[in-house]
């Protein structure tokens, strides 16, 4: 009984070690971030394609931006919509959320541009934000109201700001959440079963249960902060965008915290060959920071 007793204790020992070491490992408390460029207006809308290559906005200069896995910087596209938050489906185009005539667009490898959304029952959207395309192509818009100097109008032709469900090739989108202040922020995890929103306004973060016909349910406070753009890691861990990042595991409980040097840090992603490179747009730089995880993205 005794050797039982030993070797239970000894079992759980290491699992509490194995899960302290899950949180205290997401990277070297040596590693700091590393600037990549600092010539921008705002950076914003990280994405990484299959090859691990990164596109980023510059959205009041209305450029996407390439980072690639060998470090070079390259214009992808001019003329880019005001292009915000992006995210890559399965075929490699590039959904992207621009707001300067508020809608969402599909972008293919080559640049070309399809129009997916141009409006809500005959209203123009607020302004497309952030978008994550789950694995069966449906894809989720935040769609906040951010009063933009490049707009003629100055106020919202819709009621309330809202969470969209665009279903693969089936216009028009379906609103499935309007209980929102400002949402912003949004990732699914890889399995397609559970989304997170940020209600940056409410300074609270939300998760779903995700049906297959793309309603939500089981609406459960995440976490008492709100966020710019999310990502998250193969452990699901949650990374929020703000004042530096802010790592979240699972259970809502912050583990980590990322200092960048800058007034804001807007997006994130994970990059690069092995996708365990966080790529982080901030204000009027991007920075790269190497992980000890990779990104599910």
């Amino acid at each position: 009984m005794k050797k039982v007793s030993t070797f239970i204790l000894l079992i759980s020992a290491l699992s509490v070690k194995v899960f302290a070491q899950t949180d205290a490992n997401l990277y070297d408390p040596n590693t700091k971030p590393q600037l990549v460029a600092k010539q921008f207006s705002f950076t914003e809308g990280p994405a990484v394609d299959k090859k691990g290559n990164v596109f980023f906005t510059d959205q009041p200069n209305n450029k996407i931006w390439k980072y690639d896995t060998n470090g070079k910087l390259s214009v992808f596209l001019d003329s880019a919509g005001r292009s915000n938050g992006m995210y890559f489906d399965k075929k490699g185009n590039l959904i992207s959320c621009a707001d300067a005539d508020d809608q969402l667009w599909s972008i293919s490898p080559k640049g070309k541009v399809t129009i997916l959304l141009k409006d809500y029952q005959g209203h123009k959207f607020n302004g497309p934000n952030d978008v994550w395309v789950r694995p069966d192509e449906g894809i989720y818009i935040t769609d906040p109201y951010y009063q933009r100097d490049y707009w003629t109008r100055k106020q919202p032709d819709l009621d309330g700001q809202k969470l969209y469900f665009l279903a693969k090739g089936k216009a028009p989108a379906v609103m499935v959440d309007d209980k929102f202040v400002r949402p912003n922020g949004i990732i699914g995890t890889p399995d397609g079963k559970t989304l997170y929103v940020a209600d940056i306004g409410d300074n609270k973060t939300y998760r779903y249960d995700i049906n297959k016909d793309g309603t939500l349910t089981n609406r459960t406070l995440f976490i008492a902060m709100g966020c710019d753009g999310m990502t998250i890691d193969e452990h699901g861990n949650i990374y929020m965008c703000g004042k530096g990042v802010t790592i979240v595991n699972p259970k809502g409980e912050k583990i980590g915290h990322i200092d960048i040097d800058e007034p804001w840090t807007a997006n994130i992603c994970f990059g690069g060959k092995n996708k365990d490179v966080l790529f982080i747009t901030a204000s009027k730089a991007v920075y790269t920071f190497k992980m000890n995880v990779k990104g599910v993205d």
